[in-house]
């Protein structure tokens, strides 16, 4: 027969592993988020120099303007700079230019760029709203994500 303590430091023993692996899976899947977010991230900003590319070639006028806007950096942790400077730059397109094909294609390439880079910092952000995450930091030093919001061409807010 085992005597009760050490049955009972094998439990605590293995409750502890137990909570170590979970801590550990919680804390590669928050990693994994994170390296989607900046791969999303990455193929927006690309996406928005491509269509900075289009306005600069359908409205040479505009090609310095489209170069302040690309000059301005993606940041994870603040997308408003880049989203403002980017809608000033739509802003300053007539409404000849927003039907133009080659912008169209373009403004859809972001669009999506930006949907998939939404979506993948609300799912990074769920995942550090919960309580664990924050009580062990399990996201260390990462910034929290910020959402890209920019009017589209498509939208008619243009």
């Amino acid at each position: 027969m085992i005597p009760l303590w050490a049955f009972l430091l094998v439990v605590v023993i293995a409750v502890a592993a137990l909570v170590g692996l979970w801590l550990s899976l919680t804390a590669s899947r928050l990693n994994r988020l994170h390296i989607r977010t900046d791969a999303a991230r990455l193929s927006l900003e690309g996406a928005l120099q491509a269509r900075s590319a289009v306005v600069s070639a359908i409205r040479p006028e505009l090609g310095r303007a489209a170069g302040r806007t690309t000059a301005v950096a993606l940041k994870a942790s603040d997308m408003g700079a880049r989203s403002d400077s980017e809608n000033i730059l739509l802003r300053q397109l007539s409404a000849e230019d927003l039907v133009n094909p080659a912008l169209v294609e373009a403004s859809v390439k972001v669009d999506i760029a930006a949907r998939f880079y939404n979506d993948a910092v609300g799912d990074t952000r769920d995942l550090r709203k919960r309580p664990v995450v924050r009580v062990f930091r399990l996201a260390g030093s990462a910034p929290l994500p910020a959402y890209y919001e920019a009017m589209s061409v498509g939208d008619g807010s243009v």
